[in-house]
């Protein structure tokens, strides 16, 4: 199959290269903090809470952690993805971008390849399973794409992308599994390590790190920006560690290449509903899973980690390890965010932020390396592409009776999983 040509190595300068290409496209997308979330999540989970999981009777873990949140739910197009297509593009030459770009996605990636390619004046073709939810459809056409529908397997979208390239020469862009995308996405992770600097420079205070006061103004629901002054040492220059969410691995992987070689160590997060964790599962197993199939609420992590993608993430150099949370923990922390921070987000983009705050194994290895003073962590709220409606139902009710997600109600009606990358 046609590929989007070959990229930099995978290292942190072939990131930085990336990041220039792409930042006249993209926003700056900001860095929150937020004093309640933190306090919560240094704050020990109740014994009933552990009721049921390998910690039960044990000591709840007392980690110290303060968070700085990478919003790219106010990325173009509402999500990260923005990062990866437009950085694909700029690596294609004048003859392959007149050829147009061509892809299957069900959802951010369509949205996203779809107007880095109205952005560079070329055609884009997307690939789209009839079980994409009718808002995502509109939003692609609404860049200008030519959408061309498929069946939902792998198999079936793969042979519309073939005839695709036959009938127009377009060159494929992949939803994660390529190096391009991959730099791409890491560039988050640049943006994010410099606007951490400067907040902690603007108040130290808001590091583990300043040994300053606890008492960090904010808004009524103790979230800032870092724009109050302190004269505390602001410590370590680098954050503690960048935790994201995983699904095929692109943001993950470009992260983790982005932040080598920093101090900084970079955990993954997934759901654990019907085996949606499958990076947990593949490192445990020392050999990446190939198939997924769930109905995660998280519905842009239901997808395998890609081959290129697990070469990075099973790298434990690079990623430190991947955690996995219940759709209630999903649920519980996507209304937190919702209510506290005044952040619409989509479930995906608060895994990261769940595990923090309910994965007993990742709260004592917090606890035990950060010490007295604890982890700044940085977390990526990876996207907001839902609605209003969809929230509703999801919290109607709860976890095991109605609505899993919005991309389980396709174009016609029916009602089926939708693992679908990107």
């Amino acid at each position: 199959m046609a590929d989007a040509k070959p990229s930099l190595p995978l290292e942190r300068s072939s990131v930085q290269a990336a990041h220039e290409l792409i930042k006249k496209h993209i926003h700056r997308t900001p860095v929150l903090t937020s004093k309640t979330l933190s306090d919560l999540a240094s704050a020990p989970q109740s014994l009933e809470a552990l009721v049921g999981t390998p910690f039960e009777g044990q000591r709840p873990a007392r980690p110290k952690i303060k968070f700085f949140f990478k919003c790219e739910n106010y990325q173009r197009i509402g999500a990260f993805k923005s990062r990866g297509a437009f950085h694909a593009l700029a690596r294609l030459n004048k003859e392959e971008l007149s050829r147009g770009v061509v892809t299957h996605s069900s959802g951010n990636h369509a949205q996203a390849l779809a107007l880095a390619a109205r952005t560079y004046g070329i055609r884009a073709h997307i690939v789209m399973p009839t079980i994409s939810t009718p808002s995502k459809i509109a939003a692609t056409q609404g860049y200008g794409a030519e959408v061309i529908f498929s069946g939902s397997t792998s198999q079936e979208r793969e042979a519309v992308v073939e005839d695709v390239i036959k009938r127009t020469g377009a060159v494929l862009v992949p939803p994660y599994d390529h190096p391009n995308i991959l730099l791409g996405q890491g560039t988050m992770a640049l943006e994010l390590e410099e606007q951490v600097r400067d907040l902690v420079d603007e108040d130290p205070r808001l590091s583990v790190h300043s040994g300053g006061s606890e008492h960090i103004k904010g808004d009524v629901n103790g979230t800032t920006t870092g724009e109050h002054k302190a004269s505390s040492d602001s410590g370590p220059r680098h954050l503690d560690a960048v935790i994201t969410p995983l699904g095929g691995g692109g943001m993950l992987s470009g992260v983790a290449t982005a932040l080598s070689g920093t101090g900084t160590v970079v955990f993954g997060a997934e759901p654990s509903f019907e085996g949606a964790d499958d990076g947990r599962r593949g490192l445990a197993a020392k050999e990446r899973i190939t198939s997924v199939k769930t109905l995660t609420i998280a519905d842009g992590l239901r997808t395998p980690v890609g081959e290129l993608t697990w070469t990075v993430i099973s790298e434990q150099s690079k990623v430190r390890g991947v955690f996995a949370v219940s759709e209630e923990q999903i649920l519980r922390t996507m209304k937190l965010v919702l209510e506290r921070m005044k952040v619409f987000v989509e479930p995906s983009a608060v895994v990261g932020l769940a595990v923090c705050l309910y994965d007993e194994e990742f709260r004592h290895l917090v606890e035990k390396e950060g010490g007295e003073e604890g982890w700044d962590i940085g977390v990526i709220l990876s996207g907001g592409n839902t609605t209003v409606e969809a929230i509703t139902k999801m919290f109607e009710v709860g976890e095991n009776k109605g609505e899993r997600a919005e991309g389980k109600l396709g174009k016609d009606g029916q009602r089926v999983a939708e693992n679908v990358a990107g």
